[in-house]
């Protein structure tokens, strides 16, 4: 027990790292807490993984690493990117440049593509099938 009390176990964390023998699997007491820093959005817990010593945080692998902005000011400009507003009104709307939220659709698209690649690996479906799920994406 440490002196401000038992130490929280991060029992859902997994250590991002591919090289690690326990890379994505959560639950196995290899990371530990290493702190946590401020932003805008508030505190970002920091970990390190026991068996591989990769240091990484809540927000590794996801649309908002390394980014300053808050979160729901970033969530607030992709959802009106997809209510079909154009990136100059969400910009003027938001108080950013237009190059800021072009970045943030880009990362968020980029990190969609690495979230199906992961998902859809091992889905057999025919042609057919992806065919009729366009037509029905295509008309909503």
């Amino acid at each position: 027990m440490g002196r401000r009390g038992p130490k929280p176990g991060f029992d859902d964390v997994a250590c991002p790292n591919e090289d690690c023998d326990l890379y994505g699997i959560a639950g196995k007491g290899n990371i530990i807490g290493n702190g946590t820093y401020n932003t805008k959005s508030g505190r970002v817990q920091k970990y390190i993984c026991r068996a591989c010593g990769r240091v990484f945080c809540s927000r590794t692998n996801t649309a908002f690493y390394d980014l300053r902005t808050e979160e729901e000011k970033i969530l607030l400009a992709l959802k009106l990117v997809l209510k079909g507003m154009s990136l100059r009104s969400i910009a003027e709307v938001l108080e950013v440049s237009a190059g800021t939220v072009s970045r943030w659709l880009s990362r968020a698209a980029e990190h969609s593509e690495e979230v199906n690649k992961k998902l859809l690996k091992d889905l057999n479906v025919s042609k057919v099938e992806l065919d009729e799920l366009w037509t029905i994406v295509k008309k909503k």
